[in-house]
């Protein structure tokens, strides 16, 4: 009865992993038919970043379970208590450390200058080449900016 209450548990968990692009390239279904500003500009420099999309937790409890139910199967009685344990702090920092490389994602940090001389840096996922001297356009819904070819 314990083992699928804990897979179950862990199941909801590990979906809780999920993490949201922040590439110019994905929309999400609220974004889609939005109009958005568009505006002009040359590419001034492009850096390759790091995006941190943070810790939840996740790594942390589904690690600590899964290392207590298999620590829990070793030994009888006090050594079997011992063991979930310590199977537990083990898979816990385990599973952090999982979710802390899994969370973290190349990175573009592309500096803009626009046809009005204003300069914009935005940061978005590596998954579109930019060079100096491009020309770009910056989509803008007001709370978002994606630069794009």
């Amino acid at each position: 009865m314990k083992a699928p209450i804990i897979a179950v548990a862990l199941l909801a968990t590990l979906a809780g992993c999920a993490v949201q692009p922040n590439s110019a390239n994905v929309y999400n279904a609220r974004q889609a038919q939005n109009e958005q500003s568009v505006r002009m500009g040359t590419v001034e420099s492009v850096r390759q970043v790091t995006i941190d999309k943070g810790e939840t937790g996740t790594g942390v409890l589904a690690g600590a379970a899964l290392g207590g139910v298999a620590g829990s199967a070793v030994g009888g009685g006090k050594g079997a208590i011992a063991a979930s344990i310590l199977g537990a702090v083990a898979g816990g920092m385990a599973g952090k450390s999982i979710e802390a490389n899994a969370s973290n994602k190349p990175g573009l940090e592309i500096t803009v200058r626009l046809d009005n001389g204003d300069m914009r840096a935005i940061v978005q996922d590596a998954d579109e080449l930019f060079r100096p001297g491009e020309r770009v356009r910056l989509l803008s819904d007001g709370r978002k900016t994606r630069v794009t070819h």
